[in-house]
């Protein structure tokens, strides 16, 4: 009688743990290779970078750049594909601000990070769009406020903390125009609204399309971001082809040690019935396909092209 107790009590016992295991395996997250064949796969990705070439429009402060081919030191000729099976580029670039970017904090504090200092975390994050493209076509200068983000929220919800922010003008529908730098009146974000997003909703950066944040005198807006040890990115484009809400945005840029700036690549992965963009089972990657010109040096442009 007692053995039978015993094996009652065992047999119990190990019910209890098969279930609890059971329960826990049924509970639990799944992988992130999961995670990427079910919802990564099937997504739609949309780049919202600009390309960067020698006339890439920048504060006149800068100057410009210039790109050529790169040559052997011990000739001074250019490397070719008929002569050495390769080649390669020279690239003078007259700022770290170019393009589409990532601004550390040590743009204007030393006492900040700089590009290659960032955490690894700035990889991906959720990615909110917020409209204001309407009011800029009436005000060119029109400033995004406090109210635009709670009027995003009521359509959408709360922002989630630790998102990219990122602000629709459709300024960069203009590019590469060189005369977008000088103008006066641009669309950008007030100082509250920045203090807003990351002191109220705890945002880990924003970005806009505009080479700058504000229209004040002092750039008040862009100087409390990077004195205070934000970030933000600048010279974003195509907005109007990522989704206000459900996306992710991946983060790239150089890892250049002490830069006081960082060319980057943002890239909107949205949610596989998005109209915009394309899925990694659309397109071939690997190997990449050959394509009908290849590439050759113009002169006159000084960059490589088809």
């Amino acid at each position: 009688m007692r053995r039978f107790a015993a094996v009652v009590a065992v047999a119990v016992g190990l019910g209890i743990f098969v279930g609890v295991m059971i329960g826990r395996r049924s509970t639990s997250q799944p992988s992130l290779w999961q995670v990427y064949d079910v919802s990564l796969r099937k997504a739609k990705y949309v780049d919202l970078t600009h390309t960067i070439t020698p006339t890439t429009p920048v504060w006149h402060g800068f100057g410009s750049s210039r790109f050529s081919p790169a040559v052997d030191p011990t000739t001074n000729v250019p490397y070719s594909y008929d002569k050495d099976g390769f080649e390669a580029t020279h690239y003078d670039l007259s700022t770290d601000q170019l393009g589409t970017q990532l601004d550390p904090p040590a743009h204007w504090n030393p006492s900040y990070p700089a590009i290659d200092e960032l955490p690894p975390t700035y990889t991906v994050r959720p990615l909110v769009v917020i409209p204001i493209q309407e009011k800029v076509a009436k005000d060119p200068g029109y400033q995004m406020s406090v109210e635009d983000i709670q009027a995003w929220e009521t359509r959408n919800g709360r922002i989630p903390e630790g998102a990219v922010v990122f602000i629709r003008s459709d300024w960069s529908k203009e590019w590469p125009n060189p005369e977008l730098p000088l103008r006066k009146q641009f669309p950008g974000v007030k100082l509250d609204a920045l203090k807003f997003l990351h002191l109220q909703r705890k945002i880990l950066f924003h970005g806009h399309e505009a080479l700058d944040t504000d229209t004040t005198p002092t750039l008040e807006g862009e100087a409390w971001l990077l004195r205070n040890g934000y970030t933000q990115a600048e010279g974003v484009t195509n907005l109007d082809k990522a989704p206000e809400k459900g996306a992710l945005v991946a983060i790239g840029f150089p890892k250049l040690q002490g830069g006081t700036g960082g060319y980057a690549r943002f890239i909107a992965i949205c949610p596989p019935e998005w109209m915009y963009g394309v899925s990694v089972d659309e397109i071939q990657d690997a190997p990449l396909p050959r394509l009908e010109k290849p590439l050759h040096w113009d002169t006159k442009l000084g960059m490589r092209v088809r």
